[in-house]
């Protein structure tokens, strides 16, 4: 695999929370479940700390772990991960640090690949229309509340309170089984992504990005999931990141793209086949 990588945090002077990395055999991305800055996490250490070491480990386990599945290496990334954490971090917190995953990997003649959580891993086939991966654990009461944040105005008192009600009703029922699935401190959250195998002779590539990137189609419409694979694999990662923040800038009150921030941390990787 040929790969190019792009990340940005949502704002300057802020630690993006994404994590990307990419071998010549195998990538993931990380994308960090931010909590709000007066949320107990029961962690010394935060998210964006979580979604590097998980990222690491993830990555050495699919590239030299072959004898096991793409699921059982997320596994085994977050066992190894929680046990970094030490005696200090109270990982049976409902807000302890976790992320949504999106991983990859040659394997003998086809690609290998898992997402767990609402990023997204996108297939650019030869021949037909992309096929996206990913996004496919609503749950209802969140996304009623998430709504309800996009109705208020950003920086207001009212909009931090709905999203603190958001937060706390996600964090209380994902892992669960009354909720969506997160990488956490819970091995057999893997056993719930979504995973499969695709030939590579269908492939030209394969894309992964975090849901900041993924408003290029999914908020703002610049283009169909065909244009974001074209501008990938044509311009880089780089490009489909900058014409995100160049509409985010132009709408930093939510009014004509209603939204829960108003700039996210943004990752995007392309791999060409």
């Amino acid at each position: 695999m040929h790969v190019q990588l792009a990340g940005e945090p949502y704002g300057p002077e802020r630690e993006s929370e994404d994590f990307a990395a990419a071998s010549a055999e195998a990538l993931v991305l990380l994308d960090g479940s931010s909590t709000p800055d007066d949320l107990e996490s029961g962690c010394r250490h935060g998210t964006a700390w979580y979604a590097r070491r998980l990222g690491v480990h993830l990555l050495a386990r699919l590239t030299d772990r072959t004898d096991r599945t793409i699921a059982q290496c997320l596994s085994d990334a977050i066992a190894e991960t929680a046990a970094l954490h030490g005696g200090r971090c109270d990982l049976g917190h409902p807000n302890t640090p976790a992320a949504m995953v999106v991983a990859a990997r040659l394997h003998g003649a086809t690609l290998e690949y898992l997402v767990l959580g609402d990023s997204l891993l996108v297939l650019h086939p030869r021949r037909g229309a992309p096929r996206v991966i990913g996004d496919n654990q609503r749950f209802p009461g969140g996304e009623r509340l998430r709504r309800q944040v996009w109705t208020t105005v950003p920086g207001t008192a009212e909009r931090a309170a709905l999203y603190r009600e958001y937060a706390q009703a996600v964090r209380a029922a994902r892992n669960t089984g009354h909720g969506p699935w997160i990488a956490a401190a819970t091995p057999r959250a893997a056993e719930h992504a979504e995973t499969g195998f695709v030939p590579l002779a269908e492939l030209r590539g394969v894309a992964a990005l975090t849901d900041g990137a993924a408003r290029f189609t999914d908020r703002f419409r610049l283009g169909s999931w065909s244009d974001a694979l074209r501008l990938l694999a044509e311009s880089g990662p780089g490009e489909l990141i900058a014409q995100v923040r160049a509409v985010e800038r132009t709408d930093a009150d939510c009014t004509r793209w209603p939204r829960g921030k108003a700039s996210d941390d943004a990752s995007a990787l392309y791999a060409r086949i």
